[in-house]
């Protein structure tokens, strides 16, 4: 799986796909490597220039990787790049036009590493370094032609996708926020709903254990009588919380319809799911699609290795009647078997309570990729759905 934008590598492979998206723009650093190879320097001018582009390459490196999805520490950051800077000036003095390539890294860098205020003007001051040292060399109006707008367009651009990535990264916490919020306001719920149904129930109980304990040694009759209210009272107790119970724990469609969305977009899967599902479906048929749904989606984001999925919900007219069709279809790897899994005998059983069907089968039938389940409940009249 690839690495989510704005989150950093967990990984061995993961790292080594964010390394190779960064790496595979040194590319650009081939003038250099073929002026120490092609060029009459001394060894020692060789050597130390050698030395010099791994240097660079290796800061440049570290700076971007890491911080595109850590921030560093700012001190960090301002001493690398100045070192960056002042290292791509000595190379480019000393030796050559074919050096002036390192000041788009330089670039680069204050666009991946700085807020936009202060890499506003310090690209444009890379630029205009570039441009004064490349008037000094020999064709210099095709050096600054070819390299200074590269290094206006990489910095700015770089500095783009730095606000996109840290607007992701704050949008992923706000998320989690809220997520978190819900949850305590469903622990509070459930607390004001336990509260209400027995704290009245527990009272009850308590005041009549007390009667009875002091009616046992004159009355046992008359206590025998509150004991029979005590087990009366507890028994409505235990049927008030079983059924508030079931209530927390039943799922609707629409829960898991958003839940879904929240769970492929975590997981880095493309989802188009639908806003809203139908209106005046049968509570028993909700749930039963509700659970296939999670499922599902579940076994999308585990084992399928899918970048997109499509939910859809919709009305069908059958020779047997009208059924709501529930699809799940991704890009994935396909179906590893020809045994269903407990997942789908799950949904299987499920449905079999509301007499309803399911079928699989490869999203692409001439590759096998992919997998595609369907469901259809049926219902007895039209279903609203959102025009």
């Amino acid at each position: 799986m690839s690495v989510g934008m704005g989150r950093p590598p967990t990984n061995a492979r993961q790292a080594g796909t964010k390394f190779l998206w960064i790496g595979v723009w040194l590319a650009f650093m081939s003038a250099p490597v073929k002026d120490l190879v092609d060029a009459e320097h001394t060894s020692w001018a060789t050597a130390l220039g050698a030395l010099g582009l791994v240097v660079f390459v290796g800061v440049y490196l570290v700076l971007v990787f890491r911080h595109t999805s850590k921030a560093l520490d700012p001190f960090r950051v301002r001493a690398a790049l100045a070192f960056l800077g002042a290292l791509a000036v000595l190379l480019s003095l000393t030796l050559g036009a074919p050096w002036l390539v390192l000041f788009v890294y330089v670039s680069v860098s204050v666009g991946a590493t700085l807020p936009l205020r202060a890499a506003r003007w310090l690209i444009p001051a890379v630029t205009a370094v570039l441009v004064a040292i490349g008037t000094t060399q020999e064709h210099s109006r095709e050096i600054i032609t070819a390299l200074a707008f590269p290094a206006l367009l990489g910095g700015f651009a770089m500095s783009g996708i730095r606000q996109m990535i840290r607007t992701t990264i704050q949008l992923r916490e706000a998320r989690a926020t809220v997520a978190q919020l819900a949850a305590n306001e469903e622990r509070l719920r459930l607390a004001r709903d336990l509260h209400d149904l027995l704290g009245h129930s527990l009272s009850l109980i308590t005041l009549k254990s007390e009667l009875a304990g002091r009616m046992l040694p004159g009355h046992p009759e008359q206590a025998a009588a509150q004991v029979a209210d005590i087990e009366q009272v507890s028994r409505q107790a235990l049927v008030d919380v079983r059924s508030a119970v079931t209530g927390y724990r039943r799922p609707t469609l629409p829960g898991e319809l958003a839940g879904s969305r929240t769970a492929l977009a975590a997981a880095g899967i493309a989802a188009a799911i639908p806003a809203d599902p139908p209106e005046d479906l049968p509570e028993k048929s909700e749930e039963v699609l509700a659970w296939a749904l999670r499922e599902a989606v579940t076994n999308v984001v585990r084992h399928s290795g899918a970048h997109s999925c499509e939910v859809t919900l919709a009305p069908r007219q059958t020779l047997g009647g009208r059924v709501l069709e529930l699809t799940v279809s991704d890009d994935g790897r396909g179906a590893s078997g020809t045994a269903p899994g407990n997942g789908l005998t799950g949904i299987a059983e499920r449905l079999a309570t509301v007499d309803g069907t399911l079928a699989t089968r490869a999203t692409n039938p001439r590759s096998g990729k992919g997998f595609t389940i369907t469901l259809s409940v049926p219902v007895e009249s039209d279903l609203g759905f959102p025009e």
